[in-house]
């Protein structure tokens, strides 16, 4: 029966706000309007954060936001906010710590009690709506806070004080530094080869990945050990970077009919994800799947990621060029229900093709996932086919037909929802994959999508004031982008340039860099805060510098000055990704599971970077001929651009077919007229 309840959140364009606009409780959205009243009123402020695709949101929502009664006591006793994570990761990273320095875990839902002037003092996940888990009841949680605000306020404000100063404390890394001064600068293989073994011994050498269930991708560990086995040629390091992407792709994790991954596994195996799929994701893995197929020339590789592909522009790509957000884990209310199969319905739509597809895809009886069945793969067709006598091209024909039958299926269920919101970082990251799917498969349609989809970021996203926002929905771009928003644009420049040699994009991403420095970076330390200094509604300033399930900002930035200081000469950006770098190294060191993108930085502080130009009338013949080999050290411009703006292309040859220029710890080598010369000296 609809809901006659209709609270702030209707005016929203955020799908996950919008999902609680008819809940019973008051919601607001983060703002001014919230953040008075509380004041005004002397309430605690209960803020409530979550996601559009998030399963246990789901659940604490239809088990106490959209019960009556509880609703009540969060009306009478607090100001009630709502926050997409996704739309203020900002808030989103302060209240976790929060949370996580008052219990030691986090998570969403995350909700967490502020007092009226926006500083925490209680939180938690979720809560059940009786006395479950070793969980209090959520309505025990409000009763006990309410009656905690009335008569011991004093404590609890005292509390909120100390919390917030904690949290200002532990931001404060790097500040300590005076200026100039940073560890030693040089960074040996033998430490490169320490980050190598600390990664290793939390691999899982029979199933791929890092450490024990929940299984998240470590896109950044798989991409450092496939680097280290560039440099070094350490097989032990190429094997587990391999077996997890291998493993990865053979698992339910991976949609085996429709393409694109889902968020983690909850088991060691790979076979039960959370369904979700997010966007970032699908990004990440397909990036690290190009190099991959760079080294390795396996058509798996190649194959996964034009799956992938057509996933995200099947389900997750508008009209306009832009890529949407997820899509949720649930159908129906159902987890996965989606994307699961009985074993009676596979073998009544596949008729005697069923047993040997239920045989190659593990679907059993009594289902192999709750019972239901995730279709996951335990050997590789060839594998298969040869154990089970079959011949190889009759039996990837049986699959490739059945696959196409339960896809058609699934086609008419009821599908996940959709989070339709349009982020900047996330549609940046997409666009790198675009540009290294280019690179290393050479389908010109990824590139045109990579140039449309810039055009499309730079349309929506970009302000007069060459400001940018965050998030962009039914043509409205609003909340200033953050730092990941910046850092990952610029990265997706760079990569962008790199495989199309128009210096346009170059040149928009030394614009951002000078506004990025100008309002993010902190003098002192040289990091960078995730927002905007004009941005005056959080408490606290984050630095984030830990690799997640996305990159950290401030590891790309490191990236991105120290890529552009060679392309504009511009020495001081390269002391400060030093400076980054070298801040961080000890810990990137012991830690590199936390700091992948550090660890691949400092790879390139060791083992040097190669500056390539390509010039002349073919330069653009030979440009893939070159990017489709695996040179993750390469900084490289081509083209008849405006020589003036790019050092790199300054005083080369031009009036020639093609020439190559190879330039490496200040030392440049002749020219190579002919790509099979210069491909030998790289």
């Amino acid at each position: 029966m609809p809901s006659t309840h209709t609270n702030r959140l209707v005016h929203e364009t955020s799908p996950y706000l919008l999902q609680h606009a008819n809940n019973p409780v008051d919601w607001y959205p983060w703002g001014e309007e919230a953040l008075s009243r509380a004041k005004k009123e002397d309430k605690p402020i209960l803020v409530s954060i979550g996601y559009a695709a998030c399963h246990w949101c789901h659940v604490m929502e239809r088990e106490s936001f959209e019960d009556e009664s509880t609703a009540s006591m969060m009306n009478q006793y607090f100001i009630n906010i709502k926050i997409d994570r996704e739309e203020r990761p900002d808030l989103d990273h302060i209240y976790m710590d929060a949370v996580q320095s008052i219990t030691g875990a986090g998570g969403w839902p995350l909700n967490v009690f502020l007092t009226p002037e926006a500083k925490p003092f209680y939180g938690g996940t979720y809560f059940p709506p009786e006395r479950a888990y070793n969980r209090a009841s959520w309505k025990e949680i409000l009763g006990g806070i309410h009656k905690a605000y009335l008569e011991k306020k004093h404590e609890i404000l005292s509390q909120a004080e100390n919390l917030t100063e904690h949290l200002q404390s532990a931001n404060a890394f790097g500040i300590h530094l005076k200026s100039g001064e940073v560890q030693n600068s040089s960074v040996t293989e033998e430490q490169l080869n320490q980050i190598t073994e600390n990664l290793l011994q939390q691999g899982d050498t029979v199933w791929g990945g890092f450490g024990k269930a929940p299984k998240f991708p470590q896109t950044f560990s798989i991409q450092f050990l496939l680097r280290q086995y560039h440099f070094t040629k350490n097989e032990i390091a190429l094997s587990q970077a391999l077996l997890s992407i291998d493993k990865m792709i053979a698992g339910g994790i991976h949609d085996q009919l429709g393409g694109g991954f889902s968020r983690y596994s909850t088991d060691n195996e790979w076979l039960a994800p959370h369904f979700e799929k997010m966007l970032y994701d699908n990004a990440l893995l397909i990036s690290v799947m190009a190099e991959a197929f760079q080294i390795t020339g396996n058509q798996l590789y190649a194959n996964a990621i034009q799956d992938c592909i057509s996933f995200i522009e099947r389900e997750l790509t508008n009209d306009e060029g832009g890529c949407y957000s997820a899509l949720d884990a649930d159908s129906d209310g159902v987890e996965g229900k989606f994307y699961t199969w009985s074993l009676d319905e596979i073998q009544e739509l596949l008729k005697e093709d069923a047993a040997i597809f239920c045989k190659y895809y593990q679907v059993e009886s009594g289902g192999n996932w709750e019972h239901r069945n995730i279709l996951w793969v335990k050997e590789t067709l060839e594998n298969f086919a040869a154990l089970n006598d079959l011949d190889l091209t009759e039996f990837k024909k049986l699959i490739a037909r059945s696959k196409k039958v339960l896809f058609e299926v699934r086609s008419k269920r009821a599908r996940p929802a959709l989070d339709d919101k349009i982020l900047l970082g996330w549609n940046a990251l997409m666009n790198t994959a675009y540009s290294k799917a280019y690179a290393a498969i050479g389908m010109e349609t990824y590139k045109e999508r990579a140039k449309a989809n810039m055009a499309f970021l730079i349309q929506k996203f970009q302000q007069p004031d060459g400001s940018w926002n965050h998030t962009y929905k039914n043509n409205i771009a609003k909340q200033p982008a953050f730092l990941d928003d910046y850092a990952y644009l610029i990265q997706a420049l760079i990569h962008l340039q790199e495989i199309t040699g128009e210096g346009k994009y170059l040149l928009k991403a030394q614009d951002l860099m000078e506004m990025v420095l100008a309002h993010f970076a902190e003098v002192e330390s040289g990091f960078f805060y995730f927002t905007h200094d004009q941005q005056t509604d959080v408490i606290i300033r984050k630095k984030e510098i830990y690799d997640g399930a996305t990159p950290s900002g401030n590891a790309i930035m490191a990236s991105n000055l120290l890529y552009l200081s060679k392309v504009f000469d511009r020495g001081k950006w390269e002391g400060v990704a030093q400076k980054l770098s070298n801040t961080l190294q000890e810990s990137t060191i012991k830690y590199p599971g936390s700091f992948g993108i550090w660890a691949s930085l400092l790879q390139l502080n060791c083992f040097g970077v190669l500056e390539i130009a390509i010039t002349g009338r073919e330069f653009e013949q030979n440009l893939h001929s070159v990017m489709k080999n695996y040179l993750p050290n390469k900084i490289i411009q081509s083209g008849e651009t405006n020589l003036s703006n790019f050092p790199l292309l300054a005083d080369r040859e031009t009036a020639i077919p093609v020439a190559f220029y190879i330039c490496k710890n200040f030392t440049c080598l002749r020219p190579f007229y002919n790509i099979v010369d210069f491909l030998a000296n790289v």
